[in-house]
């Protein structure tokens, strides 16, 4: 039921509940990025997701670009043929910069790769990204979503719109697998 309310929220077509925030970070890069692809993320995220993307992810193989957000253009710059999201939040730590969903998200559709957001600061009660061409939407329910603080969770929806088949770069989301 939780999923579903999220999703409803977010406008979304379906959710994943995760044990954490970071878990739903994690899951959303792991499922379209493998070794030897990259990402690319704003600069301005908090802490736990900067570590991720700087420390754990190269571990993995997955590069991960930085560029500062508030010009959209940066991002577009340094879009390469192994760039498989763009990633940012919606509004960004620590820096509270806003990010211009629809000019980002513009960049990544022109190259056939989804917009991913943390859109935890604002919650789906302030700003719905999927509205503004966000294709894939994490929270960090711990914060105003659970809006307790006596236990942690994650949530990724899926807005439904991304055409994962347009391109050959997620054959893990579109092709049979062995297993």
């Amino acid at each position: 039921m939780f999923e579903t309310r999220v999703a409803a929220l977010e406008g979304g077509a379906a959710a994943l509940a995760t044990a954490t925030g970071q878990a739903a970070i994690t899951y959303s890069i792991l499922n379209i990025a493998e070794a030897g692809d990259e990402i690319i993320s704003a600069s301005s995220l908090y802490g736990g997701t900067y570590n991720l993307f700087a420390t754990t992810l190269p571990k993995l193989g997955i590069k991960v670009k930085f560029v500062d957000a508030e010009n959209p253009e940066n991002f577009k710059a340094v879009i390469t043929d192994k760039t498989k999201a763009i990633y940012a939040e919606t509004i960004g730590n620590p820096k509270g910069d806003i990010l211009d969903i629809e000019a980002v998200s513009k960049s990544a559709h022109d190259h056939q790769i989804p917009l991913i957001v943390d859109n935890t600061f604002p919650s789906p009660y302030l700003l719905q990204p999927i509205k503004h061409g966000a294709d894939i939407v994490v929270h960090s329910v711990t914060k105003f979503i659970g809006g307790h603080g006596t236990s942690i969770g994650g949530v990724i929806v899926d807005s439904g719109k991304f055409d994962w088949t347009v391109t050959d770069k997620f054959p893990g989301l579109v092709e049979p697998d062995p297993s």
